[in-house]
């Protein structure tokens, strides 16, 4: 199995973005990937192929797709899934029946599902812990715990975890580090450079940057894990089509111009939204009143465009939600549009009233994911949806 990217192409990170992990198209020497759209590849002789046997185990777009991630992520190999969902699912099943993972309390709600609703009726037992605080996800550690999975910042409280601290607690008792840096991007962020084992992404969201896809990836560096995912990621087929592989990869080549002008509006709009509502109600690392503000600086070079805002009741946030013209009302994040949603009612409501009052995801918390428009319009229309608030 190869997926090491090639190493040739210069160190920096909007040439690795375009180039980095796509050969030359033999035929025509096209400069853009083809969409391999086969299912079967014609084999020269009994045992004889091209490294091509059938499309469920490696797809020629595919690869590309996860060869340049790898490269982004500063990894060695990539499996990439059908979804975000898929490729945490696969990756527990890297573990067996009386295994114990620790987990953040807050991840993303799709996540918390498959591990509540699914994955503990399979004989796996997740610890959920507050991974804000270091000793809490040590003191959650037993004898049986394979892996500490933590999102980092977390969907929609915006809470960071220490990546190094989490790393060394994790290899102390010979774990694994699972780090969903799909808020971050790995142009704000790299775990693997900080210790982490295993690192994945919904793509759907900045990777892609388009929202016209759905996707998920893993990027690994350790050569053992590497050919269990890849054992996995054949074995149990749930893999990224073809066509949303070339989405995906597409998206990639402008990762580096994107996420510069998602920081520059998720600041600028963090900061009037915390003079307009008040620091208190405002949650974004990159504002001095988030109580993490000096880890994010730390493990992060940006801060991106996600912000949550707690409005107070599910009357107010409803009021903002029918007001907004510039920023749609919908599901998901990351794209060059500017959406804006309610977790408790939308990408949260599969998570326990009683947990989402636990963790503070109320009816009037809205999380915005600001996008690449001009931020004066987009200030615009916040101005005239939180009229009278």
């Amino acid at each position: 199995m190869t997926r090491v990217f090639d190493d040739d192409l210069g160190t920096g990170f909007g040439t690795r973005a375009i180039h980095a992990g796509q050969r030359p198209e033999p035929l025509a020497g096209a400069i853009m990937t083809p969409v391999y759209l086969t299912s079967t590849y014609v084999q020269d002789g009994l045992g004889q192929n091209k490294g091509y046997e059938y499309a469920r185990g490696k797809n020629p777009t595919r690869e590309a797709l996860e060869r340049n991630v790898a490269a982004l992520e500063g990894g060695r190999h990539g499996f990439a899934f059908a979804s975000g969902v898929a490729c945490v699912d696969s990756i527990m099943k890297l573990f067996k029946s009386g295994d114990h993972i620790v987990c953040g309390e807050n991840v993303y709600g799709g996540t918390f599902r498959l591990f509540d609703r699914l994955l503990q009726n399979l004989g796996l037992s997740f610890t959920y812990v507050d991974t804000r605080d270091s000793q809490r996800i040590a003191d959650a550690v037993t004898k049986r715990t394979v892996a500490i999975l933590v999102e980092t910042p977390t969907n929609p409280l915006m809470r960071l975890t220490d990546l190094a601290e989490s790393a060394q607690i994790a290899h102390r008792a010979s774990a694994l580090l699972i780090v969903d840096n799909t808020f971050a991007s790995p142009f704000f962020q790299r775990p693997l450079e900080l210790g982490a084992d295993i690192v994945f992404h919904s793509t759907t969201k900045y990777l892609n940057g388009h929202s016209d896809m759905i996707g998920g990836i893993a990027i690994v560096n350790d050569d053992d894990i590497a050919t269990k995912l890849q054992f996995i990621h054949n074995a149990a087929g749930a893999v990224q089509g073809p066509f949303d592989s070339w989405l995906a990869l597409r998206g990639t080549k402008t990762l580096h111009l994107r996420m510069p002008r998602h920081d520059e509006n998720g600041r600028r709009i963090a900061a009037w939204l915390a003079e307009r509502l008040g620091a208190e109600r405002v949650i974004y690392p990159g504002l001095p009143s988030h109580p993490q503000h000096a880890l994010a600086k730390k493990q992060m070079s940006g801060f991106g465009g996600m912000i949550s805002i707690e409005l107070g009741t599910k009357e107010r946030a409803a009021t903002v939600l029918s007001r907004v013209r510039v920023f749609s009302l919908a599901e998901s994040l990351g794209g060059v549009e500017s959406l804006i949603s309610n977790p408790a009612m939308m990408t949260h409501a599969s998570v326990p009233l009683e947990r989402r009052a636990q963790l503070g995801i109320t009816e009037g918390l809205l999380r915005l994911s600001c996008g690449v428009e001009d931020a004066s319009d987009l200030l615009a229309d916040l101005e005239q949806a939180l009229e009278g608030m």
